[in-house]
């Protein structure tokens, strides 16, 4: 008996085109990362390393506008947004405009902007900028954390959503 892959046929396209249109279909969680100046973005790039030592990474295209800030900063915060701040993310993500104009924060212990009423944070210092093709990589050795809770924010296909966990009754 021979096995049937069943799978549609790749569609020919771009590598560019093909891997964002593919990459479309992962669910990632949305941060927002800040640096000194103040200056920070949106990213769904975050992930952690390592827990001995505690690292965490992240990308950033090459030419966007916030990277020479973050290859000058000493630190970085990174935000973990929660359902409901989709307009957060949005600024973020919008290149031309002042991101921090009506967005509520402190400065950080590390000189890092913290955001407000966020779900989770952490500050982190750089331990590795790597370019890698036509984004950076950036490394982090984390400095300070903390958690608020709240039901995550997620970027999936072009769209915002959350996600719910569905926890067993103990009994």
């Amino acid at each position: 008996m021979t096995a049937v892959d069943d799978r549609p046929a790749a569609r020919t396209a771009p590598p560019a085109d093909l891997l964002r249109s593919t990459l479309r279909r992962h669910a990632a969680g949305v941060t927002v990362i800040t640096v000194p100046g103040p200056a920070g973005f949106t990213a769904t790039s975050f992930t952690s390393v390592s827990l001995e030592p505690a690292l965490v990474s992240f990308y950033l295209s090459a030419t966007a506008s916030s990277a020479p800030a973050v290859r000058a900063a000493e630190a970085f915060t990174v935000h973990v947004l929660e359902r409901g701040q989709e307009e957060l993310a949005t600024r973020f993500a919008r290149s031309g405009t002042d991101r921090f104009a009506g967005t509520a924060w402190r400065p950080g212990e590390h000189g890092t902007p913290l955001l407000d009423g966020v779900a989770a944070w952490l500050t982190a210092r750089p331990v590795l900028l790597q370019p890698v093709g036509d984004h950076l990589l950036v490394v982090g050795e984390v400095l300070a954390a903390g958690a608020q809770g709240g039901e995550p924010l997620l970027h999936h296909d072009g769209g915002f959503g959350g996600f719910t966990t569905e926890r067993p009754a103990l009994g």
